[in-house]
């Protein structure tokens, strides 16, 4: 047990601690930054998910992606070797990184992998990169042991760690559970790849950050008992 007590003090003392209202300030920038691509999609370019998936998915990628990274880096850990700036290219990154992983892993279960479906797949992909790879980079870098401990583990130690897990996990478990109607013979214009996957992704976002800051809020309640 002690080294186990040993190693969770040197990764707190290596990161900068967050509070509550922090936290809920973080996702509520994300969100917001999602209600702003949403807004500019639909009144300044006429274009929404279900019209023009691809367009819209790169207009996320392109707003949302200096949030997050400039975000989450703020957060990163061993500060002391890792200064803002590295950790903003960890982030930048990343996102590519993290994206070849998604389009790979979204073919392999059966998404479409045909050259008219490619520029969807990349901006699809990025996004979800965005969402589950980009926050851990900036945070963790390189250091296999977090990326493990977060996303083989499930274990969460600090606050942090809960705004990156549970939201990629809620991205993920979205999107699988958006492509349950894809194969349904309704033949609706939102059963196409990636529209209804994409809105999943996105419903799972949402949810999942409010999960992470109930979780933090329990967190820190029982700690202060």
């Amino acid at each position: 047990m002690k080294p186990k007590k040993n190693k969770e003090m040197a990764v707190k003392a290596s990161s900068r601690s967050i509070s509550a209202t922090e936290a809920l300030v973080v996702h509520l920038i994300c969100g917001l930054g999602l209600a702003v691509a949403f807004w500019v999609a639909h009144n300044l370019h006429s274009i929404n998910l279900t019209t023009h998936p691809s367009h819209t998915l790169r207009l996320i990628c392109v707003i949302e992606c200096p949030i997050v990274i400039l975000l989450y880096s703020r957060y990163r850990k061993d500060r002391e070797r890792c200064s803002y700036l590295k950790a903003v290219g960890r982030g930048l990154l990343g996102l590519p990184a993290g994206a070849l992983v998604n389009a790979l892993g979204a073919i392999a279960l059966g998404a479409p992998a045909g050259i008219q479906y490619l520029p969807k797949t990349i901006n699809w992909s990025l996004v979800m990169s965005l969402f589950t790879i980009v926050p851990a980079a900036s945070v963790f870098g390189s250091s296999w042991m977090d990326w493990q401990r977060i996303f083989a583990c499930t274990k969460a130690m600090d606050p942090v760690d809960y705004m990156i897990c549970i939201p990629a996990h809620g991205v993920i478990i979205g999107a699988w559970f958006g492509a349950f109607p894809m194969p349904l013979d309704w033949e609706r214009p939102w059963q196409e790849w990636p529209i209804c996957v994409s809105y999943g992704a996105i419903a799972g976002y949402l949810v999942a950050m409010v999960a992470s800051f109930g979780f933090i809020l329990v967190r820190q309640h029982v700690k202060g008992d």
